[in-house]
Parts: structure tokens; C-alpha cells; sequence
């Protein structure tokens, strides 16, 4: 087996790091993170390079799916901004990689040649005031009448809805159906008549525009309903396939850029910072730390890769993705907690990186399924008995 990256993922990220440091250096980044902005004019030119195409089949405008780079990707904008990497997964992936999954031929001719050019940004409108990780039960509903349907109920937590084009929306669309056969998802645009959007201020993740939004008798064609006329009541399988299989990743890699970030700016703080007469790298404690963060940085790496691999190869992953997400995002709030330690007081200042990335990091643990949400389902799919 051979482990390393293949060449045109690391000449990706050779690309995205040029692309950072032109487009988004730190100062940048510190404005969006303090202003809670989203840096549109940047994420167009980042369009421009061609990566949300990673996504998108080349028979619809795209370069061919390819997982592993999009994940790349994520983690490399991370390692700058989540401004820049949240939009660029509202068009790869809650776009693209949904649409290519579960929507109609006719949705698909519609969307993803305008995802693969970067045009369009998707929301997703999954939890609730009252439902978090028990989106099975989710109250928002939809009804038709004839070839209308009318959406009525509330999102919370929704990333990105006041600067998306379209929310990816889960709703209950039967309310005689049983659990799991009565949910549809449904294309909702922003603009829509009846959508009220209410934007949240969160403790990181700032500049991915985290809101709340409401439906109010909104209403749509049929042939926003995702699959169309085959898709009602098919949004169980939609989702539990491979759309969250795929969040799962999405998370784990934005973790893992600011893992790594972090990791870079304590190693580069410990050959800078003296004490005693020497860099701070130089005694025993800092050099175990920073070690030990290595290691474990290597390893996230490892197992987001292999479950990146696997749904690239449209292979089962719904283990290896949930084992993914649990000790990336776990892993990477260790490291960038140690990181922020060996910094010192100079991690915690306002204006300094490492103080982001310890604000932004805390969201991952949650974010996509919370660890012991990935726990229930590791235990779950393997088939761990209850008693």
C-alpha cells in the first residue's frame, strides 16, 4: 500500500496555499472572524481556480468527483479561514455532492453546472429549536396541493442561510406515513416569499453566517421538492446516505486545517520565544508537547483520508466516517489546546491567531453530530448489543 498523496492533490494544495496567501492573508482573516463577515469577492475568485468542480461529474460542467481533493481542500482553507472554507462547502458539497447523489436529471442540468462554476451557494436547513440530532422527528412540514408545495416551520443553527441562494430543506412531508418514510427534502430559496432569516452570533466558526430561519406558508413548485415527484417522502435514505456520511468529513477536515494551523504557529512560536537563555523548543516539556501533536496530527490525517477514499469509491463508510469525525475533531481540539499552552499567554489575546482557533475549534465537537452522537453510531452499525 502506498500512503502518500497522489501528485495532483498535493499540486492542489500547493495551489490553495498560493491562492491564501494572495488572496486571504492573516489580517484578512482577522477582519472576517471580527467583523463575522463572509468574504464573497474572494470565495468568487477562489471559484475562478476551478475547485468547486471537484464535486460535479464532467457530463454536468464539473472535473469528476473526487472526494479526497475536495477534502483537501476544506482543510487547507481552514488552515486560514472557516469564512472561506464554509462557502466553499455550500457549493461543493451541500450543492454538488447532494445533487449528484439525490437529485432529478432535470435538477441536476439545472444546479450543478452553476455548482461547478462556483455561482451558487446551498444551505442546509436540517435541526430545529427542539430537534438536534433526532432529524428523523423534524416538525417543519411540507404539504401539496396539486403542483405546489407549501413549507411552514423553523430552522435552527443553519449555516450559512443568509448567504446562500437555495436551503437544502428537511421537512416532514406526511403526516400519516411511518418514522423514516415521511420526510422529503426541498430546494427553498432565500428569497422566497414567507422565508424570514435571523442571523446568530456565535462563539467561532464567525463569517459562516450561522442563523436562524422561518417559514411562513412559503410557497414552491413541485419541482423544488429534491428528486421531484420520485423524491417525496425518499428524504431518510437521502440523508442518511450519503449526505451525512459526508458532513461527517466536511467537519473533520475543516478540524483538521485548524489543527494544523495551530500546530504551525506554536512550532514556529517555540523556535522565536526565548526563556532562560534559549527557545522554548529547547526544553523537554515544550519539544514532548509539540511531539505528541505531530503524531497525532499524522494520524487524523490518516483516518479522514481513508474515509474520504472510501466514499469516493462509493463504498460503504458510514463506520469509518462517524470514527473519522470522533477522533479528528476530538484529536484536534487536543492539539489546539496544547498549541494555545505552549503559547502561553500570547494564545489568548484578541487580534492573535491562536485565539480563533481556539474559539473555532470548541464548535467542532458538535458540529455535524457530536461525539457521543458518532459513539451511538460506531456502537450502532457494528452491532454492539444492548443487552
Amino acid at each position: 500500500m502506498d500512503f502518500r498523496e497522489p501528485d495532483h492533490i498535493r499540486l492542489l494544495r500547493d495551489t490553495m496555499r498560493a491562492f491564501i496567501a494572495r488572496e486571504a492573508p492573516r489580517e484578512a482573516a482577522q477582519r472576517w472572524d471580527r467583523e463575522d463577515s463572509t468574504p464573497r469577492a474572494v470565495f468568487e475568485k477562489l471559484a475562478a481556480t476551478g475547485v468547486c468542480a471537484l464535486t460535479v461529474p464532467e457530463s454536468h460542467g464539473g472535473a469528476g468527483r473526487d472526494i479526497i481533493a475536495a477534502m483537501a481542500v476544506i482543510e487547507e482553507l481552514s488552515r486560514r479561514s472557516l469564512a472561506l472554507a464554509v462557502p466553499y462547502i455550500m457549493c461543493a458539497c451541500y450543492g454538488g455532492m447532494n445533487l449528484v447523489a439525490a437529485g432529478s436529471e432535470k435538477q441536476r442540468a439545472q444546479y450543478l453546472p452553476r455548482l461547478a462554476r462556483g455561482e451558487l451557494l446551498f444551505a442546509y436547513g436540517l435541526t430545529e429549536p427542539d430537534i438536534g440530532a433526532d432529524l428523523a422527528n423534524v416538525r417543519t412540514r411540507a404539504t401539496r396541493r396539486g403542483d405546489t408545495v407549501i413549507v411552514n416551520g423553523a430552522k435552527r443553527f443553519c449555516t450559512g442561510a443568509a448567504i446562500a441562494d437555495t436551503i437544502y430543506t428537511l421537512v416532514r412531508s406526511d403526516s400519516e406515513a411511518p418514522k423514516y418514510k415521511n420526510l422529503s427534502f426541498v430546494l427553498v430559496p432565500r428569497s422566497a416569499k414567507g422565508v424570514s432569516i435571523a442571523r446568530m452570533d456565535g462563539l467561532g466558526m464567525r463569517g459562516a453566517s450561522l442563523c436562524d430561519v422561518s417559514f411562513d406558508d412559503v410557497e414552491l413548485p413541485l419541482d423544488h421538492v429534491v428528486g421531484e415527484d420520485a423524491g417525496w417522502n425518499q428524504g431518510w435514505p437521502m440523508l442518511a446516505g450519503p449526505a451525512l456520511d459526508v458532513e461527517k468529513l466536511e467537519v473533520a477536515a475543516m478540524a483538521l486545517g485548524l489543527a494544523s494551523a495551530a500546530l504551525d504557529d506554536a512550532w514556529a512560536y517555540a523556535h522565536e520565544r526565548k526563556q532562560f537563555g534559549v527557545a522554548i523548543g529547547a526544553h523537554q516539556s515544550v519539544r514532548h508537547v509539540l511531539a505528541d501533536c505531530k503524531a497525532t496530527l499524522a494520524a487524523a490525517r490518516l483516518v479522514l483520508m481513508h474515509a474520504a477514499w472510501l466514499a469516493g469509491e462509493n463504498r460503504p463508510c458510514g463506520v469509518e466516517s462517524s470514527m473519522a469525525k470522533l477522533f479528528v475533531c476530538e484529536s484536534a481540539e487536543t492539539i489546539v489546546l496544547a498549541c494555545q499552552r505552549v503559547m502561553g499567554a500570547y494564545g489568548c489575546v484578541a487580534g492573535v491567531d491562536m485565539e480563533r482557533y481556539v474559539r473555532d475549534i470548541l464548535v467542532f465537537n458538535i458540529a455535524g453530530g457530536s461525539s457521543a452522537i458518532q459513539k451511538n453510531n460506531i456502537a450502532n452499525r457494528l452491532d454492539l448489543k444492548r443487552g
